[in-house]
C-alpha cells in the first residue's frame, strides 16, 4: 500500500500520474468477458527457424480480425486489480498545509502531521507483514472520519487500474455488521473478493453511495484496519480479534526489526566522497522497496505494488534483477517464496516447450499466476530469462547449501536445463553448438536472422555448468550431452577491432545505433556471470571502454547500469565500475522515495534497484576466487559492510 502526505490514500487522482496510491496484491486479479471466448490458440503461428522441426509462437496480431482482437483480449487479461482506497475525508488537497511526513524503515512505520485549513491532524499508519492489511490511528483536533471507496478496473496498460466512472459494473455489499467491525464483499464481474473493517472503540460506518463508504469517529481519534482477502473463511476468522493499532504497530516493528538485523548491510559513513551518502541511500531505500513489492508469492511486475505496468503481468526475464539480491543480502527465505512459483507453472512451461518441439520446460516471458504466456512479437522469443531459475536455485543453494534445496529445485533445474541442450543447434560444418531463432536480451535485433548473442551464450555456457554440478550433488553422473555443448559452444564474436559485437550475426554492431542502443547486453557476459573460456578479457575491457564512451545511453533502461558497473568490477576497474553505477543519466534517477525512475510511463523500475543491489554485493563481497577486499571500490573508498555473500 503507497500512501499520500495525509499517511493514507486521501487524493489518488492527484497522484495517478507520479507515483500512485497502490493497493494490490499477488493473488488479485480480473479478467473482462470472453463473449467470443478467445484462446490461446488463436494467437499461434508456426515458425521455421533451421531446427528440423516448425514452433508455434504466441504472437502479436496487427491486421483486423479475430487473431488481433484475441491478441489484445490475452494480453489485457487477466490484469492486476487495485484492491480499495482508504483516504481521510478531506474535499480538496489544496486545503492542507504545514504537512510534515516521514516513513520510520526501522518499524515500517509511517508517521504524518498537517493542518486541513485550522484543523490539526496526526496519522500514524503501518501494513501488517502478515496479512494485506493495513492499520491506522488517527488523531484530529476535529472528529476524523475515513472514506473507503473502490474503483472498477481499467485494464490498462500502465496506470492505476481505477477507473472512478463505472459505479454501475460493480458492487459492495456488507455481508456482515458487528459492533466493531464490517466485512464486505466485492463482485467486479466474475472475479469476488472480501474487505474486512474494523475499529477499536465508537465509531459510525456509513454508506456513503455505490462502492463508496465513511468511518467516522465518535471522539477526536478513530483506530482502525482494513484487510483484503480472497478467502472468505480467513478474513471471517479475524473478525472478531484484530486488535489495536499498537499491536499492529509493535508486529510491524518486530518484522522490520528482523529483517534490518539479519540482512546485509553496508556502511559508507568513513568515505569522504559524496557519491558515497548518495549510493548509501539508494541501497537502504532498495532494501526496502524491494522487500515490500518484490517478496511475494509470485513474481514481480516491473511496477511492483504501486501500480500497473504490462497490464500488472511479470516479466520472466526480470526475474533474476528483481530477486538475486535475496540470496545475496541475507534472506534467501524471500527468494525461496518466489520461485516456488516456477513449481506451480511447470506444467504450462512444458507445454510450450513441446508445442515448440523442445524437451523440457521452456519458462515464458511475460505471464500472470497462471503461468499463461502474453502474445508478443518480441517477448516470446526472448530466451534469456531460461536460466535464470538456475542462477536463482544456485543463489539458494550457495547461502543454504542442504538436501532440502536439491530436493526442492533439482527436477526443475534439470528440466530447464533439457530446454536449453535441446534448443541449441549443432553446427557440424564448424563442428559447434549455436544459439538462434531467438531475440537476445538486446531487443534491437531481430529473432529470424540472428546467431550467437554473446550474453545467451555465456549464460547457457554458465546455466548448463551448474545444471551438471546439480546432478553431481543428487548422486547422478554428469550429463554426456550437456558437457558436449558446454566444451563445443560458440565463442562470443567480435569483430576487427576488438569488441565484440551484439551478436556473430551483426558484424556492423559499431556502425548502426540501432546496435549500440537498449541494452549493451554483451556486459552481461562477464558481469552477471563469472569467467568462462567463451570469453577474451582483453576483448571486453575494448567493448566496456567503447560502451562506457559512445553507447546510446539515452536509450537504456535502470538495470544497465549495475550490469555494466558488475562488468567493470570482474575485469578490476573498481573506479570504471563505480562511474557506470553513479552515471547521471534520466533512467539511472533515483527519486526521493527511493525508487529507480525511467520515464513518464515507468516512473517505478524495481529491476533497476534490484540490480543495484546485486552490484553492490558483487563490489563488496566479489565472486568465488576473488582475492581482492572490496574489489568493486575505489582504494581510498573505505567501505564497511557485513551479511553479504559473494557471486559465482
Amino acid at each position: 500500500m503507497t500512501v499520500d502526505a495525509t499517511g493514507l490514500q486521501t487524493f489518488p487522482k492527484l497522484y495517478s500520474h507520479g507515483v500512485c496510491l497502490g493497493t494490490m496484491s499477488d493473488w488479485g486479479w480480473h479478467s473482462f468477458a470472453n463473449p467470443k471466448h478467445y484462446t490461446p490458440a488463436d494467437v499461434l503461428e508456426p515458425k521455421d527457424f533451421g531446427r528440423g522441426h516448425k514452433e508455434l509462437y504466441s504472437l502479436q496480431f496487427k491486421q483486423p480480425g479475430r487473431q488481433r482482437d484475441a491478441c489484445n483480449w490475452l494480453r489485457a487479461n487477466p490484469h492486476r486489480l487495485y484492491l480499495g482506497t482508504v483516504g481521510l475525508n478531506i474535499s480538496h488537497p489544496g486545503q492542507l498545509n504545514h504537512i510534515q511526513e516521514s516513513l520510520d524503515m526501522w518499524t515500517g512505520k509511517v508517521s504524518s502531521s498537517f493542518f486541513v485549513k485550522h484543523d490539526r491532524y496526526q496519522v500514524q499508519t503501518v501494513c501488517s507483514p502478515l496479512y494485506d492489511r493495513v492499520s491506522s490511528l488517527v488523531t484530529a483536533s476535529v472528529v476524523p472520519s475515513v472514506r473507503i471507496r473502490f474503483a472498477y478496473p481499467t485494464g490498462g496498460h500502465s496506470d492505476d487500474a481505477c477507473n472512478w466512472q463505472a459505479n454501475s459494473k460493480h458492487t459492495t455489499l456488507v455481508i456482515k455488521k458487528i459492533a466493531h467491525a464490517v466485512l464486505l464483499k466485492r463482485k467486479i464481474d466474475a472475479t469476488v473478493y472480501y474487505v474486512l473493517v474494523s475499529w477499536k472503540g465508537k465509531a459510525d460506518f456509513i454508506q456513503k453511495r455505490a462502492n463508496d463508504f465513511l468511518l467516522k469517529a465518535v471522539g477526536h481519534q478513530l483506530d482502525f484496519s482494513v484487510e483484503y482477502s480472497e478467502d472468505l473463511a480467513a478474513v471471517k476468522s479475524h473478525i472478531s480479534g484484530l486488535g489495536s493499532f499498537a499491536l499492529a504497530e509493535r508486529i510491524s516493528a518486530e518484522y522490520w526489526q528482523r529483517y534490518w538485523e539479519k540482512g546485509g548491510i553496508v556502511d559508507f559513513s568513513q568515505v569522504k566522497d559524496p557519491l558515497g551518502r548518495e549510493l548509501e541511500r539508494r541501497i537502504i531505500l532498495s532494501q526496502y522497496l524491494l522487500a515490500v513489492n518484490d517478496a511475494g508469492t509470485t513474481p514481480p511486475q516491473e511496477t511492483g505494488l504501486v501500480y500497473n505496468s504490462w497490464f500488472g503481468k511479470f516479466h520472466l526475464e526480470m526475474t533474476w534483477w528483481h530477486l538475486a539480491h535475496f540470496a545475496l543480502w541475507g534472506h534467501p527465505e524471500l527468494l525461496d517464496r518466489v520461485l516456488s512459483w516456477y513449481q506451480k507453472v511447470e506444467p504450462v512451461a512444458r507445454a510450450i516447450a513441446r508445442r515448440q518441439g523442445f524437451d523440457g520446460v521452456r519458462w515464458m516471458k511475460m505471464t500472470d499466476p497462471s503461468g499463461q504466456e502474453a502474445p508478443s512479437n518480441v517477448g516470446s522469443y526472448l530466451i534469456w530469462q531460461q536460466p535464470h531459475l538456475i542462477y536463482l536455485a544456485e543463489l539458494l543453494y550457495r547461502a543454504h547449501p542442504s538436501k532440502s534445496v536439491l530436493d526442492k529445485y533439482g527436477h526443475l533445474v534439470e528440466e530447464t536445463a533439457k530446454f536449453m541442450y535441446s534448443f541449441a543447434s549443432y553446427d557440424s560444418v564448424n563442428h559447434r553448438y549455436v544459439l538462434k531463432g531467438c531475440i537476445p536480451a538486446q531487443e534491437t535485433l531481430n529473432a529470424s536472422s540472428t546467431v550467437n548473442p554473446p550474453f545467451e551464450l555465456s549464460y547457457w555456457h554458465y546455466a548448463l555448468g551448474v545444471a551438471q554440478k546439480w546432478r553431481e550433488r543428487e548422486g547422478l553422473q554428469r550429463s554426456a550431452r550437456w558437457d558436449s555443448l558446454i566444451s563445443q559452444l560458440s565463442p562470443l564474436a567480435a569483430n576487427s577491432d576488438s569488441l565484440y559485437l551484439a551478436a556473430e550475426s551483426v558484424p556492423e554492431t559499431y556502425k548502426d545505433i540501432r546496435y549500440t542502443s537498449d541494452h549493451p547486453a554483451v556486459l552481461g557476459a562477464l558481469g552477471i556471470l563469472p569467467d568462462n573460456s567463451l570469453i577474451n578479457k582483453k576483448i571486453m575491457n575494448n567493448t566496456l571502454n567503447w560502451v562506457m564512451k559512445k553507447w546510446n545511453w539515452d536509450k537504456t533502461w535502470g538495470w544497465d547500469f549495475p550490469m555494466t558497473a558488475m562488468c567493470a568490477v570482474r575485469l578490476h576497474r573498481p573506479d570504471t565500475a563505480l562511474e557506470a553505477l553513479m552515471m547521471k543519466q534520466r533512467t539511472n534517477t533515483y527519486l526521493v522515495n527511493g525508487y529507480n525512475y525511467q520515464d513518464d510511463r515507468l516512473r517505478i523500475y524495481l529491476p533497476g534497484n534490484g540490480g543495484l543491489l546485486a552490484a553492490v554485493a558483487l563490489m563488496c563481497a566479489g565472486w568465488d576466487g576473488n582475492k581482492v577486499s572490496n574489489p568493486g571500490f575505489p582504494k581510498d573508498w573505505n567501505v564497511k559492510w557485513e551479511g553479504i555473500l559473494p557471486l559465482p
